[in-house]
């Protein structure tokens, strides 16, 4: 820290235009106030790269792709999108895991001003029909392997051109070779005209000569993604070019140390704010070498920690908890790490010590850093910096932004110690749900401030000097590996079976993935309980849920807990469960 004050010294009295002073630019240290950027999410990228075409920007199973290589191909896709007549604002899905493809596209969409949709390969058919019937796109982007589950949902879709890609094209020859012999599966394609394969599409864009002029704005809409919001139904969280720049802004001044060529390990998923928001977009303009991961593998993770020995990691407690438990990184130094950043749930107190011990006896001398958000505010609001990283605490608002604790159901401004709703403020709030503007206004009020505020339906509580600590969400969310996962989803899904009157889900502790969904039952009259329920309900939950969204537990029971107001009291059903384990550990 202090050779840092010394090179600012230096260079403020030599003029030497360092890449510390060209990142800082921007930021105003008298003020806290940064510069934000009005240009798109294309156009910022390639003006904070500049002429630093020969570095690497992405690493994929040993194929390590310059920022010069992924500008001509990012060309190329943006003119086979015109070639197929897309235009400024028309929906594009994304639906495939973090390869250079999903994100070479992403920026291509940004290029001619069309809107980006980012959607998960586990989806159920429900949710994924659901996605397509809320953002109604001209094109989608699929993961081969999942045409045929999704082939029903293009029945009703037929002018929606369907790009399928083979996620093994930009490995390198061994790993595509091993890809394709042991793991890809042969896939039914019903042939025609809207059915194209990536690689035929992408050399459309050289019979693609106009030459286009495109007004873009800023505020424009550029990226859809999807969450529950505040009710458990699917929602379309419309960010804009403004949001995602503006991130990309704070993570340069929130997290100083990262230097261009450093690496980062991008294991959260792209169709994820945090992944793509955080992972992939704010380092790539720092020039920072994005090392794509698709799928946690303990092995491949072990071998890219010794390989490229990278400087960040972010991830969800699920990962922390697999590399304490990992016996491949027994003897892997880390010594290289600048931040290990934890998101998309809450650590538990033991886990933070764990891993922070586990981080110290392999060499690093960090801590792990803690960031707090969500989708609607593009993934990121608070963040615990070196001066305020305690345990249990998720930070101090990013530069930037404003964090309001406000009294339940108000916006009134709560004391300091005070639990209230967490309230943000600041450049990367969400424009509003797609086609909701009643849930929109649910969620962004303007207060006697003046200013629009964010409600995010979590509960916590802040200091005096700004520190800040979750306690509890307000919503019925259930948080697993990271993913949210929305009960009244599965309770809605359940209903449909014949025999059942009525479900409840609950999230109950798991020690892998922190929790897990588990449905309590009540069978119609008559109905007894059985195994060959339970397997049809197992069954009914597989074809149209998430992977991730799978019950773990089924229970029956002959009526549910009310609360005074006869309503189902949840809060008892999850005490009711903590007390059964307990019973069981100690038994």
């Amino acid at each position: 820290m202090i050779k840092k004050h010394i090179v600012k010294l230096l260079n403020k009295f030599t003029n030497v235009d360092t890449k510390e002073n060209r990142r800082l630019h921007f930021y105003d240290e008298e003020t806290k106030k940064i510069e934000f950027s009005n240009k798109t999410i294309y156009e910022y990228l390639k003006n904070e790269v500049g002429e630093n075409l020969d570095l690497f920007a992405l690493n994929y199973f040993g194929n390590r792709i310059t920022y010069g290589e992924m500008f001509r191909k990012i060309n190329l896709l943006a003119k086979a999108l015109r070639f197929y007549d897309l235009k400024k604002g028309d929906v594009v899905s994304i639906c495939l895991p973090n390869t250079p493809e999903a994100v070479e596209v992403f920026y291509a969409v940004n290029k001619i001003g069309a809107v980006a949709e980012m959607i998960h390969p586990l989806s159920g058919k429900v949710e994924f029909d659901q996605f397509l019937n809320i953002s109604k796109p001209k094109i989608i982007f699929l993961f081969d392997q999942c045409y045929d589950k999704f082939f029903n949902c293009f029945k009703d879709n037929p002018n929606l051109k369907i790009i399928l890609v083979d996620i093994s094209e930009e490995m390198n020859p061994l790993y595509k070779y091993g890809y394709k012999f042991f793991k890809r599966k042969k896939i039914e394609c019903h042939r025609s005209e809207n059915v194209i394969n990536y690689i035929d599409f992408l050399n459309k864009g050289y019979f693609y000569h106009k030459k286009d002029s495109l007004k873009i704005s800023a505020s424009d809409v550029a990226v859809i993604l999807h969450s529950g919001g505040t009710t458990g139904k699917p929602k379309g969280i419309m960010l804009s070019n403004y949001n995602f720049n503006a991130l990309a802004r704070q993570g340069a001044v929130n997290v100083i140390d990262v230097e261009e060529g450093d690496r980062i390990v991008t294991l959260l998923p792209i169709f994820h704010g945090f992944g793509l928001g955080v992972c992939v977009h704010c380092p790539l303009s720092l020039m920072v070498e994005v090392i794509l991961v698709p799928e946690f593998d303990e092995k491949y993770f072990s071998y890219i920690l010794k390989k490229f020995k990278p400087n960040v990691i972010a991830g969800v407690p699920t990962l922390w908890e697999a590399m304490i438990k990992s016996k491949g990184l027994k003897c892997v130094s880390l010594e290289s790490l600048k931040y290990m950043i934890s998101g998309g749930d809450s650590l538990t107190l033991e886990l933070e010590k764990n891993i922070n011990s586990f981080l110290h006896n392999h060499k690093a001398t960090i801590n792990i850093s803690k960031g707090y958000g969500m989708t609607e505010c593009t993934a990121a609001a608070i963040y615990t910096f070196p001066d305020s990283n305690e345990l249990g605490a998720i930070g101090r608002a990013m530069i930037g932004n404003e964090i309001k604790i406000c009294k339940p159901n108000s916006t009134t401004r709560a004391d300091p110690l005070e639990e209230g709703e967490i309230c943000v403020c600041g450049p990367t709030v969400m424009i509003g749900y797609m086609n909701d503007l009643e849930e929109t206004k649910n969620v962004l009020k303007k207060h006697d401030d003046g200013k629009l505020w964010l409600h995010t339906g979590d509960i916590g509580y802040m200091k005096e000097n700004g520190l800040v600590y979750f306690t509890q969400r307000i919503k019925r969310i259930i948080v697993s590996s990271g993913f949210n996962i929305y009960p009244s989803q599965i309770e809605a899904l359940i209903e449909t079976h014949p025999k059942v009157l009525k479900c409840v889900v609950i999230g109950v502790p798991d020690p892998y993935k922190m929790q897990v969904p588990k449905a309590i039952i009540v069978l119609k009259e008559g109905v007894l309980e059985s195994t060959k329920i339970k397997a049809e309900i197992r069954i009914l939950c597989r074809k149209n849920l998430a992977q991730y969204s799978q019950v773990k537990n089924i229970s029956f029971r002959s009526s549910l807990p009310e609360t005074l107001y006869k309503k189902i009291d949840y809060k008892r059903l999850e005490e009711e469960e903590r007390d059964a384990e307990k019973s069981e550990y100690e038994a």
